[in-house]
């Protein structure tokens, strides 16, 4: 398939290497250092932060080392919009996402499929021309240095990422996903500036939630005042879709924050990372 519209990478080269062989090396440290222990099971989603990868890269390469050598059809990947675009839902115009290690082509029929799922929920769906969005792009370079064939996306930012909305998208992709090798990112950084003892609090209180697979009480961190994610309503509609898919287990990962980069802890940014899969037991 020739790509000819292709997004440029608005980040490549601030966020994340430009230099395809640096990024790749990049990538492959991280991994190497993340020593993880796969889950006994199909793994059908992962948690992953979307820091620049500087700050965030060694915490986003746990989930990630849990995918290395899969080979999935299509990779959905859930984040919030950082960007004031209409509409509560936003995916791309393009036919595919560039970045330094090569094209990947968005899934068509699948996207129509859900922003028709969407639309019957009155949910508005709004396609977006070179969106400045880092969320959703920077979990890409993980995924082609890790899965062992060619993928195809299915983007999805969450402007409104309030229950509704999630609950939407997370059946949504049930839906059209049911048939297909597939697994969902969702995207998302947990607290932002606080000291990083209080971080370490208010994060411990979403992972525990991520780990209880309670899609609800993620959503209800912030409410309640005891945690925080920017992309809460990537979390739990990608834990909706996961366990409309079969999944039934989640595990924490690691977790770290912008801190243990910087050695600065008087205001830092929450990292975490966690895989959701079917037991093989059940």
């Amino acid at each position: 398939m020739t790509l000819t519209d292709i997004r440029p990478s608005p980040i490549a080269g601030t966020w994340y290497p430009g230099d395809p062989e640096v990024l790749a090396g990049t990538i492959d440290a991280f991994l190497e250092r993340a020593a993880v222990e796969p889950p006994d099971g199909k793994i059908l989603g992962v948690l992953a932060p979307h820091a620049g990868h500087r700050y965030s890269g060694q915490v986003a390469a746990y989930a990630f080392r849990c995918l290395q050598g899969l080979a999935p059809q299509v990779v959905a990947i859930l984040s919030p919009s950082h960007y004031p675009y209409p509409g509560q839902v936003l995916t791309t115009m393009h036919e595919a996402y560039g970045t330094p290690l090569g094209p990947v082509a968005v899934q068509r029929e699948l996207l129509e499929r859900v922003e028709g799922k969407l639309a019957e929920r009155n949910i508005e769906c709004a396609r977006i021309y070179r969106d400045q969005e880092h969320a959703l792009e920077i979990e890409l370079p993980f995924l082609q240095r890790v899965l062992s064939e060619p993928f195809t996306l299915l983007p999805l930012m969450l402007r409104d990422q309030g229950r509704d909305v999630a609950e939407a998208v997370g059946a949504a992709l049930a839906d059209v996903l049911a048939d297909r090798n597939a697994v969902i990112i969702a995207s998302s950084d947990l607290s932002h500036y606080y000291p990083a003892a209080i971080a370490r609090r208010l994060d411990a209180a979403v992972l525990a939630r991520v780990e209880a697979f309670d899609p609800v009480g993620v959503l209800e961190a912030e409410e309640k005042g005891i945690g925080f994610a920017c992309g809460r309503g990537a979390i739990a509609a990608m834990l909706w879709a996961a366990r409309g898919l079969g999944a039934n287990e989640v595990r924490t990962l690691h977790y770290a924050t912008s801190g243990d980069v910087t050695g600065d802890d008087s205001a830092v940014v929450g990292y975490g990372a966690a895989v959701v899969y079917q037991a093989s037991d059940t």
